[in-house]
């Protein structure tokens, strides 16, 4: 079957899909507790945004204007196409909630719960947070759906903990997490982050950090994540750009599964998505990842992503380029990478898949590492090993999800990171 009949194909079915999102979860009310009006900033914050960060916005703007021009609204992309042609999205928020494939997609997050606002970018208190903060919502006990009332850009003084049950929704403003801490997600379940920027992130801590209204303690110096995830499952990260974290820019370890990581713009980093930290980590054989429709930009060098014990569907990617290896691994991983474009770097390191010495048994060779359907260009190359492709022990791994024509991933893909949503109509 060729490109255009795939589509074609496709079309009929994601306009029936998209009709059942859009039936979605009732939003139950407003929780804004306090207006941006009373409340203090009392931190000293001059940090200024990337400027390749305000050229991708208005790169997204422009597009989103010819999208609308010329009637467009299905792209391929399922998961955009789920509720982006929705003109009544800002009304049905939750109905995101619905939209995610793969291994996190019996993520909820914050859906049911009660809407509340972000309407004060401070991070003053890292144990008492200010009520209209990203902090306070960030901790309550109940499923929240968090908003934001205009653009800002916080800087977190210390680890943001968040709860179970939540979502961070940045769509409509132009929402950044910089320059300070990033985002721990420890020993919970139901997150999904989407549509803001986080880049710029430091180590911060020691520090008493409040991880829950019920709880605060002391915690240990952070190695400067954009996000952390640890010990934790059903979590959806979606439509967020990352940059220049002082370590990595997703770690997803000790135990996580059940992670999507989607619609993301990655640039300007060296270990951008870990998925397993230590050899010793024999929990992790459990975990399940999908890796999906995400832009990997320039000047990335290596883990994208990178992984141990574990399963990853790597689908629909767009790849410009790496400075080591794009996806890697070592503990006998399974991998199956389909549809991706992979755009090799000029120079050495041609090589798609890096199979890494970390204390192995020896039999590299034998891991079950497949690819189909990808495109490779400027002499990238998969080497594949294992079972093939058809074979019981991938299932798992590919979440039923199937990739679409890698002909199709420069579409799929040309909204990767944060969405500049215009006040009405569709996003």
């Amino acid at each position: 079957m060729n490109p255009l009949h795939f589509f074609c194909l496709y079309v009929i079915f994601a306009a029936g899909f998209q009709l059942s999102c859009h039936a979605s979860r009732t939003v139950r009310g407003i929780f804004n507790e306090t207006s941006s009006s009373n409340l203090q900033d009392t931190r000293s914050n001059d940090f200024t945004t990337q400027t390749m960060t305000d050229t991708l916005r208005m790169k997204k703007i422009n597009h989103n204007n010819s999208r609308r021009m010329m009637g467009e609204c299905m792209t391929g992309n399922l998961i955009d196409d789920c509720w982006r042609c929705d003109n009544q999205w800002r009304q049905h928020r939750q109905a995101l909630a619905k939209c995610a494939l793969g291994a996190g997609s019996n993520v909820v997050g914050g859906a049911n719960g009660r809407i509340y606002v972000v309407t004060d970018d401070s991070d003053a208190d890292a144990v008492n947070p200010i009520p209209g903060t990203l902090r306070y919502g960030a901790i309550q006990q109940e499923p929240l759906w968090i908003t934001f009332s205009q653009d800002m850009s916080i800087h977190l003084r210390n680890e943001l903990i968040l709860t179970s049950f939540k979502t961070i929704d940045g769509r409509g403003f132009n929402v950044h997490i910089a320059g300070g801490a990033g985002l721990t997600l420890q020993s919970i379940s139901n997150v999904i982050i989407h549509g803001v920027h986080i880049h710029d992130t430091v180590p911060t801590g020691p520090a008493t950090v409040r991880s829950s209204m019920t709880h605060s303690g002391g915690r240990g110096r952070t190695d400067g994540d954009a996000i952390n995830i640890y010990s934790s499952h059903d979590i959806w990260i979606d439509h967020c750009y990352f940059a220049n974290g002082a370590d990595g820019l997703v770690d997803v370890t000790m135990g996580s599964t059940g992670v999507t990581i989607s619609n993301n713009y990655f640039t300007d980093h060296d270990k951008v998505i870990l998925l397993g930290a230590h050899p010793r980590d024999m929990f992790d054989m459990h975990m399940r990842v999908t890796v999906a429709y995400n832009h990997f930009g320039p000047r990335l060098i290596e883990r994208l992503p990178r992984i141990r014990h574990g399963c990853v569907h790597v689908l629909n990617n767009m790849y410009e380029g790496w400075g080591m290896y794009a996806i890697g691994g070592s503990e006998g991983p399974t991998i199956v990478s389909q549809g991706n474009v992979f755009t090799a770097p000029n120079g050495g390191n041609k090589e798609v898949s890096k199979r890494l010495q970390d204390g192995d048994d020896g039999s590299l060779s034998n891991w079950n590492w497949q690819s189909s359907g990808d495109v490779f260009l400027n002499g990238a190359f998969f080497t594949a090993s294992g079972a093939p492709l058809g074979s019981q022990v991938y299932s798992t791994a590919l979440n039923d999800v199937t990739a679409l024509p890698a002909t199709m991933v420069a579409t799929i893909t040309a909204d990767a990171g944060p969405l500049a949503c215009a006040s009405e109509g569709i996003c």
